[in-house]
């Protein structure tokens, strides 16, 4: 996932994921470019999770973007950050959160009666 925010002071601010075994090498790789540029910072963030929902029905079906968003509402689990397409809605969530959401996202999409692997 790459998501691009707004910057501060001119400088934009990048935020991607990595699997959590990779963030040691990607602050190694970006560090020296941050430096080169001469400004900007790496932080790491390693209690996250990432959900998405997944369909090529996505782009005939309204509303999926909706139910993910009022299901993980309902549960008070808070969104931190999010990437669409148009066959994929992914966020970003607290890693305590995760099967919580998870199981309420199944629940929401009829998908309970599925084994979550």
């Amino acid at each position: 996932m790459i998501v691009q925010n707004i910057g501060r002071n001119g400088i934009a601010n990048l935020t991607f994921t990595v699997p959590q075994s990779d963030s040691h090498r990607a602050r190694q790789a970006l560090d020296p470019v941050f430096a080169e540029l001469g400004g900007g910072q790496v932080a790491i963030h390693d209690q996250i999770a990432k959900l998405s929902v997944v369909g090529v029905g996505m782009k005939t079906h309204s509303g999926v973007a909706a139910t993910l968003f009022e299901t993980l509402a309902a549960h008070k689990i808070n969104i931190e950050l999010i990437s669409t397409s148009e066959i994929k809605i992914s966020v970003v969530i607290s890693a305590d959160r995760a099967d919580e959401a998870s199981r309420a996202a199944h629940a929401a999409f009829g998908l309970d009666h599925l084994a979550l692997g």
